[in-house]
């Protein structure tokens, strides 16, 4: 029996994927590359933005066919587009889904195939033998966590996946009026620290040596339960995790961010000097239309402020451009306080207007997308002049780096900062932290050498830099 999971969107739907690929594994369905092929396929959409919604209908009606010829294939349909429960219109849309799963949630489609499995079982009178690879609830007491629990990686990534997203909060409470997800993935439900504790461990014993903490707002962890600084202990307890080596967190808000946050990242050696806070939008009368809670001047200040307690920290933000009724000297506003602040990363956006949001709802979308582009690739522009001044002060540094895998037989890895590095090397580096000393830098990756590397003819090096 064979599976395919087809994923779309951020990196909590990358986690829930691996987890529904796990599950699967559990009872006996193996991976295949081809939809066409698979015996259950499960599509994981986002609804961020339209054009994500344009491929997954697309997919969608891509196997519509290849349904109608085997009914017997299994179609899910998972994430953001179902949101908490599938509505009657999701339902008669797709017709030829068979299970929709609300964002994070696996057992439906589990609990879906064992009816079958039980059925057909019952059919041709071997209901004990067929049954027994479904009863996953009652596993042995001394069964280890690694085989029964949620966190067994997909047999295509172990002892290849080096990083690895781990969810530790579910939902959101603070609704932007731009943002879809507090309806579709419910509020904040933070999972608890020795369950977060027990997922890092078990990956780490197959091989992970990353991880990075995801929430929608990851820094109001424990919030629900009335911790305040919930994610900075949490920080503290996974530091202590042997055989870990590095920790990341995103995304934060700027309302969030407290000290003891900012001083965990500071002193704790195993997390990584990098901060990925959104600004949005650098003026102030669209981040009130937005719902951010904070000024541009109060964005400034935290900058600083994460500067001077974190020595060496990278800072990586969200801007959206063409908000309903951006001006043009709004969208200045937000191009002066990027090309100020100098940041090291800014993942750029054009407003898409979601159905249900208070901004679908109460305000025009009224920026041609035209307009909007041109903003984006403003914006685009300056960063990347900005990255590459940031980039090429690393020339002669020597830096560290976690080998994360293989691009076209050079090995890829991150600092410290998540700048991406990469290097030839006749070495097995995958997993290990290597000493680089950069020799090149652009604005989106640097290429160096590793201090301790063997002699290679530079005739081979050069070879492989320009492959």
């Amino acid at each position: 029996m064979k599976y395919h999971i087809w994923t779309i969107g951020c990196q909590m739907n990358t986690a829930d994927s691996q987890r529904m690929a796990s599950e699967l594994e559990r009872v006996g369905y193996r991976w295949t590359d081809q939809a066409e092929e698979a015996d259950v396929v499960v599509l994981n959409t986002c609804v961020v933005r339209q054009q994500a919604e344009d491929k997954i209908d697309g997919r969608l009606g891509s196997l519509k066919p290849v349904k109608a010829a085997r009914p017997e294939m299994v179609v899910g349909l998972m994430g953001c587009v179902v949101g908490a429960k599938p509505s009657p219109a999701l339902r008669k849309r797709f017709p030829h889904v068979d299970v929709f799963l609300a964002p994070s949630e696996t057992q439906p489609l589990i609990d879906h195939l064992a009816a079958r499995a039980l059925d057909e079982a019952a059919r041709v009178s071997e209901s004990e033998q067929l049954g027994s690879r479904w009863a996953v609830q009652d596993a042995p007491e001394d069964e280890t966590w690694l085989t029964r629990g949620p966190i067994a990686l997909p047999e295509r990534e172990r002892a290849t996946l080096v990083s690895a997203h781990v969810p530790i909060i579910f939902g959101c409470n603070w609704v932007c009026t731009f943002c879809i997800i507090p309806s579709r993935r419910g509020r904040e439900r933070s999972r608890p620290p020795e369950e977060i504790e027990a997922h890092v461990r078990s990956l780490v014993a197959q091989g992970v040596r990353e991880v990075t903490l995801l929430g929608q707002i990851v820094d109001r962890y424990g919030h629900d339960w009335g911790a305040a600084d919930g994610l900075a202990r949490l920080l503290e307890r996974l530091n202590d995790v042997d055989g870990l080596e590095r920790i990341r967190f995103l995304t934060s808000h700027p309302v969030f961010m407290t000290d003891a946050l900012l001083d965990a990242v500071a002193d704790l050696p195993k997390v990584m000097e990098h901060i990925e806070v959104p600004i949005q939008a650098g003026d102030d009368e669209v981040l009130q239309r937005m719902k951010r809670g904070y000024t541009a001047d109060d964005y400034r200040l935290l900058v600083e402020r994460i500067r001077s307690r974190i020595p060496g920290v990278a800072v990586h933000t969200d801007i959206i451009v063409g908000f309903p009724g951006e001006t043009e000297a709004q969208f200045m506003a937000t191009h002066d306080i990027l090309a100020e602040l100098k940041l090291d990363k800014a993942h750029l956006a054009k407003f898409s207007a979601r159905p249900g949001t208070v901004a679908a709802k109460m305000m025009l979308d009224d920026v041609p997308a035209a307009e909007k582009e041109r903003r984006r690739a403003a914006l685009d522009t300056l960063q990347q002049g900005i990255v590459g001044t940031i980039n090429a002060a690393h020339v002669g540094q020597t830096v560290q780096i976690l080998v994360e895998g293989r691009d076209r037989d050079r090995w890829r890895g991150r600092t410290r900062t998540n700048k991406l590095v990469y290097l030839a090397d006749p070495r097995p580096l995958l997993g290990q932290v290597v000493d680089v000393r950069i020799e090149w830098a652009g604005p989106w990756s640097m290429i160096g050498r590793a201090v301790d590397a063997p002699a290679v003819p530079a005739r081979e090096i050069i070879a492989l830099e320009l492959a």
